[in-house]
């Protein structure tokens, strides 16, 4: 990948935004019950602050930032918590707050349809030269990453590298990392976020 001038300073606006936007819009502090079944005394709903206009373009610059960094063309993910974060990374892309790297956006279907064009990829048709990332809104075991990985090898889409706005550090990391030889990166991590959570190993 050629040199390109990152400009630091606004990277770290957006990201001091960004984690903000989270504390103050996303955080939600009552017991839950996570998609992976477990019980959990807080929950973290990206798309309360991704869906605000302040925010939007900020975590979308974030985002297009480690595309460009792992030379991705394409950007996506499975709904809905994909939905907000793809087109904010196409949209920081679009608006030039970061160079062009990412060309597509795609949501990826849990099963085909079974009517129309029946893809279980949706977006423009991704080609043997593109590569993608996955990006996630949370992450807590990676079971729905994972299975995500799987669909995008059944279509033969190289990923080099899975995007999380949040871990919550619960072993998802290292089941990404037993699916999938590319990097995952997340943006920031529950202990950033809510420092003082009960659950907290001391």
């Amino acid at each position: 990948m050629s040199r390109v001038a990152i400009d630091r300073e606004r990277l770290e606006r957006s990201r001091r935004a960004v984690l903000a936007g989270l504390q103050q819009h996303a955080l939600v502090v009552k017991e839950v019950v996570l998609a992976s079944g477990q019980k959990a005394p807080y929950y973290v709903d990206v798309r309360r602050a991704a869906l605000r206009p302040e925010l939007f373009l900020a975590l979308g610059e974030l985002i297009a930032w480690q595309a460009l960094e792992l030379q991705a063309t394409a950007v996506g993910g499975v709904p809905l918590g994909a939905i907000p974060l793809a087109c904010a990374a196409l949209g920081a892309t679009a608006a030039g707050l970061v160079p062009n790297g990412i060309e597509k956006g795609f949501f990826i279907r849990k099963e085909r349809k079974g009517y129309g064009l029946g893809r279980l990829l949706e977006g423009p048709p991704l080609g043997e030269a593109d590569r993608a990332i996955l990006v996630e809104d949370v992450v807590t075991t990676g079971g729905s990453t994972v299975e995500a990985l799987s669909r995008l090898a059944e279509e033969g889409v190289e990923v080099v590298g899975v995007v999380a706005v949040l871990d919550r550090l619960a072993g998802g990391e290292e089941a990404i990392g037993r699916a999938t030889a590319a990097p995952y990166r997340p943006l920031f991590t529950i202990d950033q976020v809510y420092p003082d959570r009960p659950d907290r190993k001391r």
